[in-house]
C-alpha cells in the first residue's frame, strides 16, 4: 500500500492570524469551525478537510510536515506560496 495521508488545514494570509487561531485551538476551539471561518482555501467550506493524499500531492513545504508531524497534532504555522497554514494529520498510512 501506498503513503498516504488525510489532513485539514487553516488557510490565512499573516503569521500573526495564524498564530492567533492556533492559540485558539489549542485553548479548545473547534479546528473545522475556525476553518470555516478564517481559511481562505475552498477546503476551509469543509471544516479545511482536504482528504486523502500522497506524497508530491501538495507543495513540499505541507508534505514535510505532513509525512512527519504527529496524528492529531495541531502544526503551524507553515509558510507556503500560498499563505500561512495551520495543519493537522488526521490520519496516515505508512
Amino acid at each position: 500500500m501506498a503513503k498516504s495521508a488525510k489532513a485539514r488545514h487553516i488557510l490565512v494570509s499573516s503569521e500573526h492570524e495564524c498564530q492567533a487561531l492556533k492559540a485558539q485551538i489549542e485553548g479548545g476551539a473547534d479546528f473545522a469551525q475556525l476553518a470555516r471561518q478564517h481559511s481562505s482555501c475552498p477546503s476551509g467550506a469543509r471544516g479545511g478537510d482536504l482528504g486523502e493524499f500522497g506524497p508530491g500531492q501538495m507543495v513540499p513545504e505541507f508534505d514535510k510536515v505532513v509525512f512527519s508531524a504527529p496524528v492529531s497534532a495541531v502544526q503551524g504555522p507553515v509558510k507556503t506560496q500560498f499563505g500561512y497554514h495551520l495543519l493537522e494529520v488526521t490520519e496516515r498510512k505508512d
